[in-house]
């Protein structure tokens, strides 16, 4: 099947071409089509398998009915409302929607929090078809009155299962309340919980349920490392991996805000290009840090989970869990950073013996049992591997070179006379203190040993 085949509008069909894209993935294929119809939609799929071009390519296509160019506002009223529950997701999924619909005369628009909502008033005021929002941000919009939802038709949750563990259910119901038109509702997570079928019920009407993936499962196209390791060692291991590993690019992961601005300080110092992004920054940095992160600027990208959802870096390689999450499913979230779109990753987690119930958990979760590999020098009870020794020498000729000068007359104690090793007396005890190998003057050692045969600061006790 091609996306040519899906029904797509001819606007957005001629976008996805112009990204590369022939084949949609499992997901796309099954959900387009229901989506065109009409139909409410629960759907559960691996991160990074398309999830977001699942529903912005079909909401898109039955939106071009409603393009128009004109300037007044009422003429593009909000028609379809997509949720997300982080800022980094609302805003990948806005890139989305502007990328497949550049070529439609729609209005599209997102709001989030942490910066300046009188910004976004604008925008909202002058229309726009397809907003993408957070649920805390558009509620504020909806208080002060700067937008109206009785229009929207269409209504998307996206990661719904982490909107509930952030809390946003309360917010969540206030907004579906205010959508007097919907007729649609699609729901869309990486995993499929009890939570989540209990929230389909409470809000679908006879969903269609896709689900292209077992629960939880991790993508095939990752590999996945369990490396023990002491928290103190922890830091000292994630440098030896990226440049062990040459690591062109890795998102390290964290608990907690501080443990990443920490991790961010040391890799510095370490020499590496990094950035720590995580809810305390504000929103510009965030993206600023993201862009560059992007654009290669930036080698490393130190994150707490509020970048594991909404986080697509095309073709990332590594993916390192410095700490393991406090929730199982979030791990699926992380390690989904990089194996994207058919392409191979790396998925690393170091372990602390204080760790074992995460692990388990996680293993539980995803049903693997994947080995913990030691690293030497690291991991507790191993030590490094010791260098390879020096290939030997080969055997210095029997008879001498002849020399083209005399030998240097080298300082001696007072009173001491010369011996076959070139010293006596007092020389001769100073050369025995120092291990200093009886060997001729004419095969002396480098400069820097002769240096060895210089008179003593002090007298030596000649008893």
């Amino acid at each position: 099947m091609t996306f040519a085949e899906l029904g797509l509008a001819p606007a957005v069909l001629k976008a996805v071409v112009e990204q590369g894209y022939e084949t949609p993935t499992p997901i796309q294929a099954q959900a387009i089509p229901v989506i065109l119809g009409g139909q409410d939609v629960l759907g559960a799929a691996q991160t990074g398998t398309g999830k977001t071009a699942a529903f912005t390519l079909p909401i898109l296509t039955r939106l071009a009915a409603h393009a128009n160019t004109s300037s007044s506002p009422a003429r593009h009223p909000v028609r379809a409302l997509i949720l997300t529950p982080t800022r980094e997701l609302a805003d990948q999924v806005y890139e989305s929607v502007k990328t497949y619909g550049k070529h439609l005369p729609l209005r599209s628009h997102v709001v989030f929090g942490g910066v300046d909502m009188n910004a976004q008033i604008p925008a909202l005021r002058a229309g726009t078809e397809l907003l993408v929002a957070t649920p805390g941000r558009l509620l504020d919009h909806i208080q002060q009155k700067t937008i109206n939802l009785s229009m929207v038709e269409m209504l998307v949750l996206d990661e719904a299962d982490r909107m509930l563990d952030m809390g946003f259910i309360l917010d969540i119901r206030k907004i579906i309340s205010m959508l007097t038109n919907r007729k649609q509702t699609l729901l869309f997570s990486a995993t499929f919980s009890p939570e989540i079928k209990k929230l389909a019920a409470d809000f679908l009407t006879e969903p269609v349920v896709i689900e292209v993936a077992r629960q939880n499962a991790t993508n095939d196209n990752v590999e996945q490392l369990l490396h023990p390791c002491e928290t103190g060692r922890k830091h000292a291991l994630l440098a030896h991996l990226i440049r062990t590993h040459d690591m062109p690019q890795v998102i390290v992961f964290t608990r907690t805000k501080q443990n990443a601005d920490q991790l961010a300080r040391n890799l510095k110092r370490d020499g590496f290009s990094v950035e720590a992004i995580h809810g305390d920054r504000d929103q510009r940095s965030r993206l600023e840090a993201l862009a560059a992160f992007k654009e290669n600027r930036i080698k490393v990208m130190v994150a707490t989970d509020v970048a594991a959802r909404g986080l697509d870096i095309s073709e990332l390689p590594f993916v390192v869990n410095f700490e393991l999450p406090n929730n199982p499913e979030d791990y699926v979230h992380r390690i989904g950073r990089t194996g994207r779109a058919g392409a191979k990753g790396v998925a690393i987690s170091l372990v602390d013996p204080g760790e074992e119930k995460a692990l388990q958990g996680i293993q539980k979760l995803i049903k693997k049992n994947t080995q913990l590999t030691p690293v030497p020098g690291y991991s507790p009870g191993t030590t490094r591997a010791e260098a390879p020794a020096p290939a030997p020498r080969p055997a210095r000729a029997a008879t001498p070179a002849p020399r083209s000068s005399p030998a240097p007359v080298l300082a001696t104690p007072r009173g001491a006379g010369l011996t076959g090793n070139g010293l006596t007396g007092n020389g001769a005890a100073l050369a025995k203190q120092r291990e200093i190998p009886d060997a001729p003057l004419s095969q002396a050692r480098p400069k820097q040993i002769a240096a060895l045969f210089l008179p003593p600061r002090y007298p030596v006790n000649q008893g």
